[in-house]
């Protein structure tokens, strides 16, 4: 598996409000044999503290958590309530992944930490071979601790409003948003029952700083409309027969332009948990360039591919660098001058990057500083 497969699932015209744009996904039948069943965090207004299983405990900001249940009862659905803190945080500290089996058919995970656990994740042991530039400290705890931030989806301007009144459509088992008509996220679930419980929920998700800025600084977006030719139509079954085009035509130009990075992008995808006959996922863009939206996300799927639940997070342009710069510096070995080649730049500019990055401590300065004099001086 390397691309989302939304086989089952059907575009609805998209519904707007100021800057962020809803596009429903419909099921014509609800998926058989797995539910998002209900979390209720004892914790209150400080969160829950779950044992992972090795002696530590993690402890989150837990906007809501899921319950995936393959049991066949699928009796309720999911929900949220708690946060970490009195007050609601500026930014949200995302760190490390808590989920937990619930008996020999369910699984808790907390919606979006295991993507964001994933990303922080990558190449997190630094450096593989122990070159004169590295630190010791970037040998002996490699990129400990990582940590990147995002928004509470209340937090992004409009987004609550525009939830509160869009519409839900019968049969409706996802959405995809826009923010100034960026793809800010995906979202599905397996039941439209799971989906309408759920929908409030996307208040409280992460989003990433692009998509805050976009809702920010962006203008309003066009709502959908069309327009018929009216001697085409001479009965109610034309009516209806042009009204079907039209929303065709409207998935078509969705697929092959909105969505399009989403859905053909090829992922790195990582299984993280079987549960009967489905798969739990994570997965990781390939980094290959920036300036192209890139995702990463987890899903649920059954045995032929096809998703059953998903969440996305969009990554910035900055989170997509650090990702494409540490890709390359683990396919050359760590390697700076093999890097810089591989990039098609100097030394020093691979240096500067790194700092930029953020990745600056990991370096040895006084070794740094020796092999740019003698580059200079060569």
């Amino acid at each position: 598996m390397t691309r989302i497969d939304l086989t089952g699932l059907t575009v609805r015209p998209a519904q707007v409000w100021g800057g962020v744009r809803l596009v429903p996904l419909v099921r014509d039948e609800p998926v058989a044999g797995l539910r998002l069943r209900r979390e209720v965090y004892a914790g209150g207004p400080w969160g829950d503290t779950v044992e992972v299983g090795d002696g530590t405990s993690y402890t989150s900001y837990i906007p809501h958590g899921f319950v995936a249940d393959w049991s066949g009862s699928g009796a309720e659905a999911a929900a949220y309530g708690t946060r970490l803190g009195t007050e609601p945080p500026v930014a949200v500290p995302v760190r490390r992944l808590a989920r937990r089996r619930r008996g020999e058919s369910r699984l808790r995970f907390l919606p979006l930490h295991l993507a964001l656990e994933g990303y922080l994740a990558l190449h997190f042991g630094g450096p593989s071979v122990v070159w004169d530039e590295w630190s010791r400290e970037a040998v002996r705890r490699g990129l400990s601790p990582r940590a990147e931030a995002a928004y509470a989806g209340w937090q992004v301007p409009g987004l609550a409003e525009a939830l509160r009144v869009f519409e839900i459509h019968p049969g409706q088992c996802g959405m995809l948003l826009y923010v100034a008509d960026a793809l800010a996220a995906a979202f599905v679930v397996p039941h439209p029952d799971d989906y309408r419980l759920l929908h409030p929920t996307l208040v409280e998700d992460l989003f990433g700083e692009l998509v805050h800025q976009y809702a920010l600084y962006g203008s309003p977006v066009a709502d959908f409309t069309t327009s018929l030719d009216a001697g085409a139509v001479s009965s109610l079954a034309d009516l209806r027969r042009a009204a079907h085009a039209q929303e065709r035509a409207w998935a078509e130009a969705h697929d092959g332009l909105m969505a399009r990075d989403l859905l053909e992008t090829p992922y790195a995808f990582e299984r993280v948990h079987r549960m009967g006959g489905f798969r739990l996922y994570r997965f990781l863009p390939p980094f290959l360039r920036t300036g192209q939206e890139q995702h990463i996300g987890e899903l649920i799927c059954d045995h032929k591919g096809r998703t059953l639940y998903l969440k996305t997070f969009r990554l910035s342009e900055n989170q997509i660098r650090r990702g494409y710069l540490l890709r390359r510096l683990a396919d050359c070995d760590w390697h700076l001058d093999r890097t810089a080649e591989a990039l098609g730049t100097s030394y020093a500019e691979v240096v500067a990057r790194i700092r930029r990055a953020g990745f600056g401590s990991l370096l040895d300065a006084h070794v740094v500083a020796r092999r740019l004099r003698e580059k200079q001086e060569g």
